[in-house]
């Protein structure tokens, strides 16, 4: 009778467990990190409790938790929820719990505070990966013929790099006809993207950042006259997880974050744009107010890189498809006020293009050189662009296959060198380059 017992109680559990897993649409993701707290995401397949336990692992014994939340279906279930009781240098482990039953994953669950470095040691070493363009196929509402979206296994690669972070740079997601009219099209298109199986390793132990671009802001091309842009906006803010949006404090997605002693600018290239063909006024991509914010943000900054991410490509002089060359007059703008401003260690990431390639402008040798990485394709449909007019490009850096990036940084704090390293799918190595800090100051 005892075992009886036993077995049915273990049955009992079983089943429960069972409902917990099935409970989960996707994730658990890492979001931002700072070194008091990270946000913790998760998304279930209908309503219901959810919390997160964490622990450091030097000290498993010792348990915290989030808050609770129920996910509510106008939120798309989405969970978004602060550990707030950590402490600088440490890496955790975590589990979520679904209606307090713990979901169990055959994957590292882990996240990870930043480093007190500052009076103390020199920065750490920080490795991050980039990459743009994730077509996730979706037969009944993709276009007939060839699936646009292969090679997923693309983000197993990524994850066996074991970045401290991800930086998205754009179509991160691909909206179709069918999604970009109604608030529950671009709900779906999120949540389909993300429930992909290779990615959830990915998301789970490495902290992720993002900015969009035309596909996963509305549709193709898409400019400041999308009618839904605000849905868009809300339901970007639901699926990332950047500690902060919008500082200009005019819509969109705009933001800033820090890792050790790098400093980075997410802007956003769509909410203000001026239609691609709309030459009856003054042409915008950016707006004034975002550059303007981005200058004083940038005179601000004391890191050695200070990384510019950026749906398109800003220095390629190919004015083509929907790079910064076709908006002549604000990217001089820009680039001018840069220049005014004797802000140094400026390097673009962008994406866009389904292709890879890195850009160098130096005018004069009065002025350090400033980097362009445009980094595309993941998975959607890559492309052998060989952008002959971009008189920027670096000939033996552009890459027409499947491709993910991923930025070293490492040395001495007056000393920091950067390692870019392309890799294909599989995660062999394409090319690399070294740029140092130094590199990029203005002459004495």
């Amino acid at each position: 009778m005892k075992h009886r017992l036993l077995f049915t109680i273990a049955c009992f559990a079983n089943l429960f467990l069972g409902i917990a897993q099935d409970m989960v649409q996707s994730g658990p993701m890492v979001g931002y990190s700072t070194m008091r707290e990270v946000l913790l995401w998760v998304q279930t397949t209908a309503s219901a409790e959810v919390y997160f336990e964490y622990f450091d692992h030097e000290n498993a014994d010792e348990r915290f938790k989030t808050d609770s939340t129920v996910t509510e279906a106008q939120d798309g279930f989405v969970a978004r929820l602060v550990a707030n009781e950590i402490v600088p240098g440490k890496t955790y482990g975590y589990a979520v719990y679904v209606n307090g039953e713990k979901v169990q994953r055959d994957y590292p669950m882990k996240f990870q505070s930043q480093t007190l470095w500052q009076w103390r040691t020199d920065p750490p070493e920080v490795n991050f990966a980039i990459g743009s363009c994730n077509y996730v196929n979706e037969t009944r509402f993709d276009r007939p013929g060839k699936p646009y979206g292969s090679e997923h296994e693309i983000f197993e690669s990524i994850h066996g790099k074991q970045p401290d972070f991800m930086l998205w740079l754009g179509d991160n997601t691909y909206l179709r006809e069918v999604d970009w009219n109604s608030r529950t099209g671009i709900l779906h298109r999120y949540t389909h993207t993300r429930s992909l199986t290779e990615l959830q390793p990915l998301l789970a132990s490495t902290h992720h950042y993002a900015i969009w671009d035309d596909h996963d802001y509305g549709p193709n091309n898409a400019d400041s006259s999308f009618w839904l842009k605000d849905t868009a906006s809300e339901i970007f803010k639901l699926f990332w997880t950047n500690p902060n949006f919008d500082v200009i404090d005019q819509g969109g997605i705009t933001g800033f974050f820090q890792w050790a002693d790098l400093d980075f600018f997410l802007l956003d290239n769509r909410y203000y744009r001026t239609s691609n063909d709309n030459f009856t006024t003054e042409r915008q991509l950016l707006g004034k107010a975002q550059i303007d914010w981005l200058i004083n943000a940038l005179s601000s900054s004391s890191a050695p890189f200070k990384f510019v991410a950026i749906g398109g490509q800003v220095l390629s002089t190919e004015a083509d498809y929907e790079n910064y060359a076709t908006f002549p007059e604000e990217r001089r703008y820009l680039l001018d006020k840069i220049r005014e401003s004797k802000v140094e260690g400026v390097i673009f990431l962008d994406g866009d293009r389904h292709h890879t390639v890195l850009s160098r402008m130096q005018e004069s040798e009065d002025v350090y050189p400033i980097y362009d990485l445009t980094c595309s394709s993941l998975t959607a449909g890559a492309n052998n662009n060989k952008e002959l007019l971009n008189t920027n490009k670096l000939e033996e850096t552009l890459v027409g296959q499947h491709n993910f990036g991923v930025l070293n940084v490492s040395g001495p704090r007056t000393s920091r060198v950067l390692k870019i390293t392309i890799f294909d799918k599989d995660g062999v190595e394409l090319w690399s380059k070294d740029i140092k800090a130094q590199d990029l100051k203005y002459p004495k």
